[in-house]
């Protein structure tokens, strides 16, 4: 029952027993503070602390970050040592609500209603970051109020959370995304690869994992031009990617080491490293990533989770620490593209990264989307 609902059963109940009382909002107790935040201490999924007078439960792993954060993994608990701020109110405007503004980047916890920019009121089913109501529709709501009265927001979610133990894309939308792939890409090869590296769209809120899908996916897009190419179409340059100052050299052969697979795997060194870090001998055999489809992806994921390239930080690293879409450009190809070197491949990445969110129902997130 709503607090507003209750109130005037009560005040019903006084005026028929004689009772003349007034009503006031009753100050709802705070919680006690719990121990306050330590920029050194390291919390783990699960950890409360204390922070300019309120709590705050950690999601998971986190140092150094001040909540209420900019990532989302600090999930605000409400005041503390004082009174709780009471939920907004409606103040009775003729037509319609009077909630504030929606911010984006603003912290946002279940309950909050806003007035979005298409000039419609949302309700936040889940705490969140400030994620846009008409795209992040796991965190909000469509939310009704007119005349001179409101809808209560609901106090029991009912909207199922997403399947962590799945990849946040699911076969239906990796069609989607990708209408003309080549039939060697398949959603099977994807999902059979992520074992690789755990830690790939498994890291964050629900919306973090879904931009970091669809940034990995954007970046393949671009580089296979929506996942039709498996090897590098210049065969001009297959005879260029052989570092023979490598003491292993080019076993292979010296043409051996093309572009091949979802980020264009090349160079003898990296075929090695590659090979080393997934247990499989690439070095010697090559061609196994344009003829095993999960050998292909897991390649694109070595990558994106463990170098940097001509960037300061991992693709994966970038998306689950803020920095944003652009960094993940800067990483893979930063030397050809970033510092306005070829804005139009910078941009055709950033139109498949937009589109790809839209698909998983989720924002941009923070950080620059160019380099």
């Amino acid at each position: 029952m709503s607090r507003v609902r209750l109130l005037a059963m009560l005040a019903a109940t006084a005026v028929a027993a004689g009772v003349v009382a007034v009503f006031n909002m009753l100050p709802a107790s705070a919680a006690a503070c719990a121990a306050a935040w330590q920029s050194s201490a390291v919390y783990t999924g699960g950890a409360t602390v204390s922070h300019n007078g309120r709590n705050f439960l950690a999601k998971w792993w986190t140092q150094n970050e001040a909540p209420p954060g900019t990532t989302g993994v600090w999930q605000d608990q409400g005041s503390c040592g004082g009174s709780t701020p009471q939920p907004p109110t409606q103040t009775g405007s003729a037509g319609g609500c009077s909630f504030p503004a929606w911010v984006q980047g603003r912290n946002y916890v279940t309950g909050d209603v806003v007035k979005f920019t298409d000039g419609k009121y949302y309700v936040a089913e889940h705490d969140n970051p400030g994620y846009s109501p008409t795209i992040s529709t796991w965190y909000w709501d469509p939310y009704t109020c007119s005349g001179g009265g409101t809808t209560q927001p609901p106090t029991n979610p009912t909207t199922n959370p997403p399947n962590n133990g799945a990849f946040v894309v699911s076969e239906a939308q990796f069609n989607q995304m990708f209408p003309n792939r080549n039939p060697f890409y398949t959603y099977n090869g994807l999902v059979a690869a992520l074992s690789a590296y755990p830690a790939f769209a498994k890291t964050g809120t629900d919306a973090q994992r879904k931009q970091e899908a669809a940034a990995f996916l954007a970046n393949v897009n671009h580089e296979t031009g929506g996942l039709v190419y498996i090897v590098e179409q210049n065969t001009a340059n297959y005879p260029h990617y052989c570092d023979t100052s490598q003491p292993y050299g080019c076993p292979a052969g010296q043409a051996a080491y093309y572009g091949r697979g979802p980020i264009q795997l090349s160079w003898n060194f990296n075929y090695k490293a590659a090979g080393d870090a997934l247990g499989i001998d690439l070095l010697h055999n090559p061609n196994l990533v344009q003829t095993d489809p999960a050998v292909a992806m897991k390649t694109a994921l070595w990558y994106w989770n463990t170098q940097s390239g001509p960037g300061t930080m991992t693709p994966h690293n970038a998306m689950v620490n803020g920095a944003g879409f652009g960094e993940t450009i800067r990483s893979i190809n930063g030397s050809l593209e970033c510092g306005g070197r070829n804005p139009a491949q910078v941009q055709s990445r950033v139109a498949a990264y937009q589109r790809f969110v839209g698909i998983l129902g989720v924002g941009v997130g923070a950080g620059n989307l160019s380099c």
